[in-house]
């Protein structure tokens, strides 16, 4: 685990709802590794669970930022004996090129999102310790520690190689297909805004590769999209604006480790569950 500093970054950002948005194009540039997609397609039950996976996937990401060194510690051991199972000819979830691509893209895609939306960080001292903060989302899970960038220079260098060697295969198309066009209702009505988001973030290989559709008029909507959260969501209190982190880690201490455990195999924890909410800060 990284040592949190007074003034952490990665803690002040990651909260933050804004962040939602850039979700599918973070999902879409992990499964553009062609062992990622071949993982997911094997493994996953996203389709059947939207909103379990979902919430897994942000109490991770909470969880790890926010949580006590003892909730950090369970999650953390639950989750890697999730992905010790995921594993197949030509991937293993596990795997360090794996692990740093995925904690790669969580990073990227808050350090991007952020900038688009807030003006991006106060300076380049905060941006380097932002980058060595967000490390931990592949350490918790195995991550040797020097396989991380370890400055924005060695990020943004891997990140180029890493893009340079994406490839769209067809698990990845399918997968972009039922993740966009969901059964459930209420996703299927959030979709439209998520796909004009997802879209309008990728590169445009990937964007073709995915086969996203694409035109003047779509782009002059995601500029006015982004123009208006610009304006807009500055204004909100920060209370509201860090809500769906705050619920989900109130969830999470709730009863959500009996739910994790469940699904790993791993034995409940004993006695009464604290029901105190954690709020970001």
């Amino acid at each position: 685990m990284v040592p949190w500093s007074d003034e952490s970054p990665l803690r002040r950002i990651t909260a933050e709802s804004c962040l939602l948005g850039g979700a599918g194009y973070a999902v879409l540039l992990q499964i553009a590794h062609p062992a990622v997609a071949l993982g997911v397609s094997h493994h996953s039950d996203f389709e059947k669970r939207p909103f379990a996976r979902l919430f897994g996937t942000l109490a991770y990401v909470y969880g790890t930022v926010y949580g006590t060194d003892a909730e950090r510690e369970r999650l953390h051991a639950v989750v890697r004996a999730m992905h010790k199972k995921v594993e197949g000819p030509g991937y293993r979830a596990l795997d360090d090129d794996l692990l740093l691509w995925v904690a790669a893209t969580l990073c990227h895609n808050a350090a991007r999102v952020h900038t688009l939306v807030s003006g991006g960080f106060r300076d380049a001292d905060e941006y380097a310790l932002f980058l060595r903060e967000a490390s931990v989302f592949g350490t918790a899970l195995g991550l040797p520690a020097e396989a991380w960038p370890d400055s924005p220079e060695a990020f943004d260098a891997y990140w180029k190689e890493a893009v340079d060697r994406l490839e769209v295969n067809p698990q990845a198309r399918d997968i972009t297909r039922r993740l966009l066009h969901p059964r459930q209702p209420v996703l299927r009505a959030l979709m439209p805004l998520q796909r004009l988001l997802t879209a309008g973030l990728l590169p445009e290989e990937l964007r073709e590769g995915f086969g996203l559709p694409w035109s003047p008029g779509r782009q002059r909507l995601f500029d006015g999209v982004l123009a208006l959260t610009r304006t807009v969501y500055p204004l909100v209190p920060r209370p509201v604006r860090v809500l769906p982190a705050t619920l989900c880690l109130w969830s999470m201490r709730r009863g959500d480790p009996v739910r994790f455990s469940r699904r790993s195999g791993r034995p409940g924890p004993r006695g009464p569950v604290r029901r105190r909410a954690i709020r970001p800060r």
